[in-house]
């Protein structure tokens, strides 16, 4: 099983990016059976997903998981979906803030992630760690990053399977934030590293429910 795990580079003036110091806590430590590519993306519009399709190109993965921070957050989400917008609050790192524009000009509206993300949710739960699915992967780069391949894959016919998850902060970003919840990177580690397992085990998800009222 061939795995492409992609991280994020610090943006909006944090000095840690928790996702990839989590992404290559993963490659160093390893799974067994999993052959683990990782890569630090670039917090940009565009070039995000250029790099990844790129490397989806050249690895052949069978799995795709991007993680990104989501600073406000308590729990480790799986994305269930992402939309054809960018819409952004914040300027990316190259100082792009792109408003009401397509990730990709005459694509769908959306797509799923094609991991199983009840599944990956209910084992990362099973471990004391607190999970979730979540119906927005936001209008930053994090959304543009996870369409872009879902569409790069769809375009392509490839039977790569992917999506995204989110994590909280770190608990030494959290103290630059009063009131913002945290996550040890010990926790984040092995929760990614429970919900990787149940991915690669699981070829169809749950039916748990795990929708929202609001």
């Amino acid at each position: 099983m061939k795995l492409l795990l992609t991280g994020f580079d610090p943006f909006a003036g944090e000095k840690v990016n928790p996702s990839w110091e989590a992404v290559r806590e993963l490659e160093k430590e390893g799974i067994d059976g999993v052959e683990i590519q990782a890569i630090c993306l670039p917090t940009v519009f565009g070039q995000a997903i250029e790099i990844a399709v790129q490397a989806i190109e050249e690895k052949k993965p069978d799995l795709v998981i991007c993680v990104g921070q989501a600073g406000g957050r308590s729990e480790i989400s799986l994305e269930r979906v992402a939309i054809n917008i960018n819409d952004a609050q914040i300027k990316d790192n190259k100082g792009q803030q792109p408003v009401d524009e397509p990730v990709i000009p005459g694509g769908p509206v959306g797509y799923w992630s094609t991991l199983p993300i009840k599944a990956m949710v209910r084992a990362i739960r099973e471990t004391g760690i607190p999970a979730g699915v979540s119906n927005t992967a936001g209008t930053f780069v994090c959304n543009n990053i996870m369409f872009g391949i879902l569409h790069h894959i769809a375009q392509k016919k490839l039977g790569t399977r992917a999506g995204f998850i989110h994590i909280p902060f770190l608990p030494e970003q959290a103290v630059n934030h009063p009131g913002r919840p945290s996550m040890t990177l010990d926790a984040v580690v092995r929760g990614l590293k429970t919900a990787i397992m149940a991915a690669v085990n699981c070829e169809e998800d749950e039916k748990n429910p795990e929708g929202k009222t609001h």
